[in-house]
């Protein structure tokens, strides 16, 4: 893998731009003939799992750190992140009584769109970090040149990911005979989960059951491989934008990431353009907009889409909404702010009777400068 330098650009084809374009033809073919990530057959199962979602008979659980990194990626930060999701679908799946569908934020988040393409410390400017995919944290001028050598990183990082994972799930980790063995050390009210697991336990005794786009040459459906689940935010779900021209040719399920200053009206339009058949199942709506804002701004966008006749499984983003900036520096989030949008999120499907079809959350498997997740 090779290093990008800015070179002497007085000399002829040893430009910077020319050694990023390049390096971005290199790992584009590189990336061509990669295996898949993801299968059409995986992506066709949750496909229907995202059809139970939208007719209200399962639940989604979709969770995972806020961007992976090269340096901090182990086994056991997969491990335990893994196991966080384990822990939460137990007590969501006891407590509501339906199937929970797990979708994990992990094995492949290493790009983040940025509000502003700058960062300035100290009256240095420099390019703003774009996640690990695209260039460097550290606020250093070499780190920040946009490397396309890094997709292929991501690409083999996101690899072990998942195969580690799927070492997981066929060993036998994920069971739900195991229940009493997921939880974490530093979960507060540990007591109350462990009694939850114990009643799960006891109801298992008598209860038995509980840039990778290809054709797929069965079906003759396109799909991105490169994740299961694809969506669009604030920064990327322009009506005419590269992001949903792209998304519109795939068949893989769509999130649409939602704030307050969604439009009703384009909300509906971006929702035809991305399902014009109105499958049940390929739109999943994620709202993230704080409960304030969800209590007033939520039920417009509902009744708009209802309007339209149109399909769509309703999610709450309670991490996004409601970040604030500790003393230490580091962006966080209250939890009673995060249990205020989910229980507000729960209340405005109840006014307008529709089905609040699951919750997204950032999060990771370790303790984190003292910060404990606790159940709902």
């Amino acid at each position: 893998m090779g290093v990008l330098t800015a070179g002497n650009p007085n000399r002829p084809g040893n430009s910077l731009n020319i050694q990023i374009k390049m390096a971005l033809k290199q790992s584009y073919r590189q990336l061509n003939h990669s295996l898949l990530l993801c299968s059409p057959v995986r992506l066709a199962a949750l496909k229907k799992g995202s059809v139970r979602q939208a007719l209200g008979n399962a639940f989604l659980l979709q969770g995972g750190d806020c961007a992976e990194s090269f340096k901090e990626f182990n086994a056991d930060k997969v491990r335990d992140t893994f196991r966080v999701l384990l822990q939460m679908s137990v007590v969501l799946m006891f407590g509501g009584q339906m199937p929970v569908i797990k979708v994990g934020r992990m094995g492949g988040q290493f790009a983040k769109p940025r509000s502003s393409p700058f960062e300035e410390k100290d009256g240095v400017k420099l390019p703003n970090y774009r996640g690990d995919a695209v260039n460097g944290y550290a606020f250093d001028e070499k780190l920040r040149i946009p490397d396309p050598h890094r997709m292929i990183r991501a690409y083999t990082q996101s690899v072990a990911t998942l195969n580690l994972l799927r070492a997981f799930v066929t060993g036998g980790y994920a069971a739900i005979q195991r229940v009493t063995q997921w939880n974490l050390d530093f979960t507060e009210q540990g007591d109350k989960y462990n009694e939850l697991a114990n009643r799960v336990d006891e109801a298992l005794g008598f209860m038995a059951a509980c840039a990778l786009t290809r054709e797929d040459s069965i079906t003759g459906l396109y799909y991105d491989c490169s994740a299961h689940m694809l969506w669009v935010g604030e920064r990327t779900r322009q009506l005419d934008g590269a992001h949903v021209e792209f998304l519109r040719g795939v068949a893989n399920p769509i999130g649409i990431k939602v704030s307050e200053k969604m439009d009703p009206n384009e909300l509906v339009k971006l929702i035809d353009i991305l399902n014009p058949q109105n499958k049940p199942g390929r739109i999943t709506v994620i709202t993230r907009m704080g409960a304030e804002n969800l209590r007033l701004k939520l039920p417009y966008l509902i009744k708009a889409v209802r309007g339209a006749g149109q399909i769509v499984t309703w999610v709450t983003d309670p991490m996004h909404g409601n970040a604030i900036k500790a003393p230490c520096g580091l962006r966080t989030r209250p939890f009673d702010a995060i249990r205020d949008e989910v229980i507000a999120f729960f209340d405005v499907h109840d006014q307008e009777g529709s089905y609040p079809g699951g919750v997204h959350l950032e999060m990771m498997g370790q303790e984190c400068y003292g910060v404990r997740w606790r159940l709902l």
